[in-house]
């Protein structure tokens, strides 16, 4: 209880290093990993570092359930357009673009 949460900076941009990336079928691609910055939510455009490679994420959900935005600490998984599985891959960095 005398422990305080780490201060997550929310006003700062995006950054998301991806655990994994998953194909699943009827969705497509879903890149997952845990918010450490800024915010993530469906419509934003991000950027993988270093394969540069740049997409607008379609839908973000965190355990099975839709969110509307995915803040600092959260585990998430996001669904994003015409981006191959070979092309993005556990410990590159999402970012804002």
């Amino acid at each position: 209880d005398s422990i305080d949460p780490p201060v997550r900076p929310s006003d700062k941009p995006l950054r998301l290093p991806l655990q994994d990336v998953y194909k699943i079928g009827g969705i497509g691609t879903v890149p997952v990993g845990r918010v450490e910055t800024g915010v993530i939510k469906a419509g934003m455009v991000v950027t993988f570092a270093p394969a540069g490679v740049t997409t607008e994420v379609k839908s973000v959900e965190m355990h099975h359930e839709q969110l509307a935005e995915g803040v600092p600490g959260d585990n998430v998984g996001f669904n994003v357009k015409n981006v191959s599985v070979k092309e993005i891959r556990r410990g590159n960095v999402a970012g804002d673009s």
